[in-house]
């Protein structure tokens, strides 16, 4: 049986679809069929049985008496009501089981228990059966208690105790009719069957045609990477099939999208990295070529060129930490994330903000907020956006921040950021021309809003009044920490 499904499991949808559909009918038509046949057998039956119900009248006592004392030496006639030209048998059955043959039956039945107990019941039952007689031939029997006319016609019957009367007609045209009737049957069934299975086949074959096209897009994309393939669908459809090419061509979508922002990474990443790489090259060339010809560079001008390759590392390492931040799925995110304090990241954050400027006065009004985020990315966004504030602002400058409600503000009073640039400042590796000449790699903020989307909240940058920038950060959470689950 394993095998044999195995087998099935290895055909194509389309066979074991039409397969199934035969199945299906052909289940449903051998139950009809077989239902039907018993019907008509039933009613077969049953008109028999009137048949021979009719014919058994109340006999002559005369004769009854004159075959049961002869019996089974000379058989007598039993007057015969049944249909004339009808083969018929007739005959009576003692208590023992014993049968007392008419003289115009058509030959003996065979009794059983079901016939001796009509003589034992004393008219309380009858027995209608398929019997055979002594031939072997099929009869439909019919046992009733004997009722006998003791003055003759038109007196009443009374009931005879020591025998029944058995009624059999033979089952030849009956089982006749039956069995052509299943022939027929079995024809029409087969017919029906072929026809389920073609029909399905037809039916499995246009409905697999949508999967067809579907996997000749698979096998294209897979073949030739070609992520702008679509399928076409019609707008009212909404049958599985549909659905899912709906869902491919989202996701073919998805992927063309994913594999363009991947190529403009990679573009505006080699982009920024040549910068840092040409400059350390330089820098590098300078020093090795000092001590090839042994001629060395004044003091002042190495302590330079050491601290310009200092800055340039420091800044190749800022840039391959963001691009790691940015490339880090969201599997690996969701792992991590738990209840943070804002406010305990937001105060580490400043501690950082204001060892990296020191001359700056930064001013905190902080108030308990409870989030689900990851707590480094959610510190390293709010670094950077302090960083901002801090690489902007003034010499001797002031820097507000500011939590209330879920609410972070960190507002600066730099020099601000133009009207026309503010609706790109988030974009990756965006910078100001005015800020390009300030370290940065241009994903800080481009960091600060994928990871506050992430816990659900919201960033802006807008011109603070009096002049400036403020930042915005909304994250949904509560003043406390819910409760830990055992």
């Amino acid at each position: 049986m394993s095998k044999v499904f195995r087998r099935f499991r290895s055909l194509p949808i389309r066979s074991r679809l039409a397969m199934l559909v035969a199945a299906a009918v052909a289940f449903a038509v051998a139950a009809v069929s077989v239902t039907c046949w018993f019907i008509v057998q039933g009613k077969l039956y049953e008109q028999v049985d009137d048949d021979l119900a009719n014919a058994a009248k109340p006999q002559p006592y005369a004769a009854v008496a004159a075959t049961l004392s002869e019996c089974p030496k000379e058989p007598q006639e039993i007057p015969n009501t049944f249909r004339a030209g009808d083969t018929l048998y007739l005959q009576l059955v003692k208590a023992d089981g014993t049968a007392c043959v008419s003289s115009n039956s058509e030959g003996t039945v065979r009794t059983n228990n079901s016939d001796q107990q009509v003589v034992k019941d004393a008219g309380n039952s009858k027995s209608s059966r398929n019997g055979t007689d002594e031939d072997g031939n099929s009869v439909r029997v019919l046992t009733v208690p004997l009722y006998v006319n003791t003055h003759g016609i038109g007196s009443e019957p009374q009931l005879f105790p020591d025998a029944a009367l058995m009624i059999a007609v033979p089952l030849k045209s009956t089982e006749s009719t039956l069995n052509e009737l299943a022939l027929i049957l079995l024809l029409v069934s087969g017919v029906g069957v072929v026809g389920a299975g073609a029909a399905g086949l037809a039916v499995a074959r246009a409905g697999m045609r949508p999967v067809d096209k579907l996997t000749e897009a698979v096998e294209h994309v897979a073949r030739t990477e070609d992520l702008n393939v679509r399928i076409p669908v019609e707008d009212e459809s909404e049958d599985e099939v549909a659905r899912l090419s709906r869902s491919f061509n989202s996701m073919t979508s998805a992927l063309a999208s994913s594999r363009e922002l991947q190529q403009q990474l990679i573009a505006d990443a080699g982009h920024e990295l040549r910068t840092p790489l040409t400059s350390l090259r330089t820098n590098i060339e300078l020093l090795t070529r000092s001590e090839e010809t042994g001629r060395p560079i004044p003091e002042a001008d190495r302590k330079a060129l050491l601290a310009s390759v200092k800055a340039q590392m420091t800044e190749l390492a800022s840039l391959i930490g963001d691009l790691q931040e940015l490339s880090r799925s969201e599997g690996q995110r969701g792992e991590r994330v738990q209840v943070v304090s804002l406010e305990d990241a937001v105060e580490s954050a400043l501690r950082r903000a204001r060892l990296r400027g020191p001359e700056l006065t930064i001013i905190a009004d902080l108030q308990p907020w409870y989030v689900r985020a990851e707590p480094a990315a959610l510190e390293r966004a709010v670094v950077n956006i302090l960083d901002n504030a801090v690489k902007f602002s003034p010499e001797g400058g002031t820097v507000e921040v500011q939590l209330t409600g879920g609410v972070l503000t960190v507002r600066d009073h730099g020099p601000g950021i133009p009207t026309d640039e503010l609706p790109h400042v988030f974009d990756r590796f965006w910078r100001s021309p005015s800020a390009r000449a300030l370290p940065g790699s241009g994903l800080g903020l481009s960091i600060v809003a994928r990871t506050v989307q992430q816990a659900g909240g919201q960033v802006t940058l807008a011109h603070a009044e009096g002049g400036g920038t403020v930042a915005t950060v909304r994250l949904p959470g509560a003043p406390t920490a819910p409760p830990e689950t055992p």
